[in-house]
């Protein structure tokens, strides 16, 4: 892992235990085996949908773009408020927010896969 990943479990301290994981050259940030965040160059995204987006926006923070095939690809992670990494209370909120949005995502996704 690196300095900036390892800080996580102190910055999401309140909100429960987090693990990082290796992928794609950046880190899954997971909690309960459920991706909430991810890490690419040190730099945090929380997972986003259609109930939280309007608080990233509203703060004008940056969603996750990677390239492939020359293109870029977004993904429904925003960089998170730099307010988390100093305020406790401040991550809770962001944090859960995240996560509940990847619970979300994890059951809409399991009803397509029914339909």
């Amino acid at each position: 892992m690196n300095a900036f990943v390892d800080n996580l479990s102190d910055v999401f301290a309140r909100f429960g235990t987090v693990q990082a994981r290796r992928m794609f050259g950046g880190y899954g940030i997971y909690r309960d085996g459920l991706m909430f965040g991810l890490v690419a160059d040190d730099v945090l995204y929380l997972k986003a949908d259609e109930h939280s987006l309007e608080a990233f926006i509203a703060l004008e923070l940056s969603p996750f773009v990677y390239i492939k095939n020359n293109k870029p690809v977004s993904l429904s992670y925003y960089a998170a408020p730099e307010s988390i990494f100093d305020d406790p209370d401040e991550a809770v909120v962001w944090a859960t927010r995240a996560f509940e949005a990847a619970l979300r995502g994890k059951k809409s996704t399991r009803l397509s896969k029914h339909r």
